[in-house]
């Protein structure tokens, strides 16, 4: 099985980089030039296994997912009319491949695809993408985007906002009084309401209409995985640092909408350092309740830092998975990397985060719409299709999240 095999192969990189630091520890030395090249090599190899071992989980997740649906779809025997599901891919497939005059011959496709109309265009027309495309393609982005898999994520459908509630002023606690008395009044206690409002984003690709007749692949898998990374890698960047105008508001992103400044641990590290004790600063920093769920998320240039790091007793407080689906963990709290976490080390800079990323709302438009252009490519015998949604996101509880930030200058 694939995923044993890249296990396997990851826990060799693992032991094999740890062999290497424990090798120049004994000898007292820091790392030769050579040395230091292998271990980054074996650290970034054995992160690249991490990312193609959870793809093919959540691969064979989608195809179980999608089986299932298949085996329930009615049989055509006897004049039963076709599942509506997959009439609607029948027909968003042809109008890939063809136009819309590819649909016509088929009753049923033609009723399914006259559903999935958006409006006209003289360019080819456009569709509102068929549910069973619209949950791969999330799902897909689910694979490339950390934030989106472990964020709550919340789906309007011609809402103009999803409003938030949030709690501004805690009241003081309980007291203890008598059988008869009340206890003294509080007023402090205030509700806020932070509203999400999903921000257009889209992307237009080219694909050879040759490519479109001839691939023995199902042509609306090679869209989607296309879309999905280029929606993905958008999204990504702003869930992770995005301003919140006009587009989601990031996790490093210092606001009193978000998460505030409040939030950061920089006590322990350095001007141009992560430390031991500054991450034991930011894994005390969340609550006992948030740290159950929290998750570390941190740039690979920060991980390799980190790997090198020992507490108080000369053990490394990071430690590479032991059994196949479990995450690599630091401090005892398993973390995950990403490209867009800031990785710039001098004074003040965030670096990276831990939190609970429940308590991150992503707000999905669910109608997504594809657009077929034909004649504008028409001299380079290709079709563009142009993919829209619309999304926003933010923090909605600040304990939640703790981000490391280097010391200042």
């Amino acid at each position: 099985m694939r995923i044993e095999e890249f296990q396997e192969q990851r826990a060799k990189l693992i032991a094999d980089a740890r062999a290497l630091l424990e090798r120049a520890e004994g000898e007292k030395r820091d790392f030769q030039e050579e040395e230091s090249r292998r271990y980054e090599a074996m650290l970034a190899d054995a992160g690249n296994l991490a990312v193609r071992i959870e793809r093919e989980r959540r691969q064979i997740d989608l195809e179980r997912e999608m089986a299932a649906v298949d085996a329930a779809k009615p049989s055509k025997r006897g004049g039963e009319r076709r599942d509506r599901a997959a009439l609607e891919m029948d027909g968003f497939r042809s109008w890939l491949k063809h136009g819309p005059a590819a649909v016509g011959h088929d009753a049923d496709a033609l009723r399914e695809f006259r559903a999935l109309s958006a409006g006209t265009d003289t360019e080819g027309g456009y569709l509102v993408a068929p549910e069973r495309f619209i949950g791969g393609l999330i799902q897909d982005m689910n694979e490339l985007v950390h934030v989106r898999d472990w964020a709550t994520k919340q789906q309007v459908s011609g809402a103009e906002s999803l409003g938030v509630p949030t709690l501004e002023a805690d009241p003081d606690d309980a007291e203890w009084t008598t059988e008869l008395a009340a206890g003294s009044e509080d007023n402090t206690m205030r509700f806020g309401k932070r509203a999400l409002h999903p921000h257009a984003l889209a992307k237009r690709i080219k694909i050879s209409n040759e490519l479109l007749r001839r691939s023995t692949l199902p042509v609306e898998n090679i869209v989607r995985e296309r879309l999905a990374y280029k929606f993905a890698v958008t999204q990504e960047k702003a869930f992770l640092t995005g301003n919140g105008a006009g587009r989601p508001l990031g996790l490093f992103s210092a606001s009193a909408d978000g998460i505030p400044t409040s939030r950061d641990a920089a006590a322990g590290n350095t001007a141009t350092a992560v430390t031991t004790n500054g991450l034991i600063e930011a894994k005390f920093a969340l609550k006992a309740g948030h740290r159950r769920k929290a998750r570390w998320l941190f740039h690979r240039d920060a991980i390799k830092r980190i790997a090198k790091l020992k507490d108080s007793d000369g053990q490394y407080i990071w430690s590479g998975a032991v059994h196949e689906g479990e995450p690599d963990r630091l401090l005892g709290l398993p973390y995950f990397e990403s490209e867009f976490v800031p990785n710039t080390f001098t004074a003040g800079k965030y670096v990276g985060i831990l939190g609970d990323f429940s308590y991150y709302w992503i707000a999905d438009d669910i109608e997504m719409q594809v657009q077929r252009l034909v004649e504008l490519y028409a001299e380079t015998n290709q079709v563009g299709l142009i993919l829209r949604a619309a999304c926003d996101a933010m923090p909605v509880l600040a304990e939640a999240f703790t981000r490391v930030r280097l010391a200042a200058a």
